[in-house]
């Protein structure tokens, strides 16, 4: 399974690759994906959407993760920030892709056990847990953080899952 993770933005995008082999995680790619400031909002989404299909062409995942819009000090940022989100999911689904979005703190917290961790926190345990060299970048470390987080839930789904078919079935009697 292939899981694109992507930390969103209208200036700068992180993006993290990995494939989930049973239950070993495998770094594929991961960067960031640069959009000119001084270009109109409009035409920087379109370049993020080209962007978008480019990462789903190349890399063909099963699953995005998507960081969850949050409204920080600036209004004006988070607005843009969900502009691009909206790009990023619509490219998403005409890809055939399944969207899964998380809080950033939720994600903290499932990687490194603090939901409030610095992001270098979580550059380090990810660059530990996938093996690489310490990133330049923190937003592909963010969106390998979000890649990661989610093959976590998908475990968690798949034992939740079991469970629930397990419960279902009707007790077996025993013969005495």
């Amino acid at each position: 399974m292939i899981i694109l993770g992507i930390d969103p933005g209208s200036r700068f995008l992180g993006y993290g690759v990995i494939s989930v082999e049973s239950s070993r995680l495998k770094p594929i790619d991961y960067g960031v994906l640069k959009f000119n400031a001084e270009l109109p909002l409009s035409e920087r989404l379109h370049e993020i959407g080209l962007g978008v299909q480019q990462l789903f062409k190349t890399f063909k995942p099963s699953h995005l993760s998507l960081e969850k819009i949050f409204l920080g000090k600036n209004a004006d940022s988070a607005f843009k920030m969900g502009h691009a989100r909206g790009v990023i999911i619509y490219e998403s689904l005409i890809a055939g892709c399944e969207v899964h979005e998380y809080a950033t703190r939720v994600v903290k917290k499932g990687i490194t056990g603090n939901g409030g961790a610095e992001k270098e926190h979580v550059r380090t345990v990810v660059c530990n847990l996938l093996q690489i060299p310490m990133l330049k970048s923190l937003d592909a470390s963010d969106a390998l953080a979000m890649a990661c987080f989610h093959s976590s839930q998908l475990k968690v789904l798949e034992i939740k899952s079991r469970l629930k078919k397990q419960q279902k079935r009707p007790l077996e009697k025993s013969v005495g």
